[in-house]
């Protein structure tokens, strides 16, 4: 369980003292619960979101534990640093936005045609309890050619779950190399 603290002021001076001593500002909501400012080890947090088994992973901040899904983040524009992060607590059973991540198997047959594999969404947006949610969309590119794609209506929607982007919107698809 990754552990934080959370940060009596708000400021920021506040945030840039907790930086230099290795944190990663975040802020923690939902609807009907209060909004609480975290501060993780930067370290510990890349290191449990990159390892996490589940959509929603627990966190204890304080007292409280919670369990959360990475809403958004901030990166850094040189180094690629991740400088602050949104957290959305996963209450069971309410129905809301979340971004599912999507993965990818296979070798598309259009890159011995000289095609080049463009991933356009990494993540979409489905509506849905978080109980009926996938732990990510997996696409099996290995039959795309060169100008396939696979778009949103290709993909088959959860249960109880509604895919919230446009259906002609391209997932990933196989380009011409320049």
């Amino acid at each position: 369980m990754l552990e934080g603290i959370v940060r009596e002021s708000i400021g920021k001076s506040n945030a840039k003292m907790l930086k230099r001593d290795g944190y990663l500002i975040a802020n923690i909501y939902a609807n009907g619960v209060e909004n609480i400012h975290a501060a993780f080890k930067s370290n510990e947090f890349i290191r449990t979101v990159r390892n996490k088994e589940t959509f929603a992973f627990p966190v204890k901040v304080g007292e409280t534990e919670l369990k959360v899904v990475v809403q958004e983040y901030q990166l850094h524009p040189v180094n690629g640093d991740v400088l602050h992060v949104d957290l959305r607590v996963a209450v069971p059973g309410v129905v809301t936005d979340y971004l599912v991540p999507v993965k990818t198997t296979g070798v598309p047959k259009g890159l011995k045609n000289k095609g080049v594999l463009i991933m356009s969404k990494r993540r979409l947006k489905v509506r849905g309890a978080i109980e009926n949610l996938p732990e990510a969309f997996v696409l099996d590119v290995s039959d795309l050619d060169r100008d396939d794609s696979i778009l949103i209506r290709d993909i088959e929607s959860p249960a109880k779950c509604r895919l919230m982007d446009r259906a002609d919107v391209a997932i990933c698809g196989v380009i011409k190399a320049k």
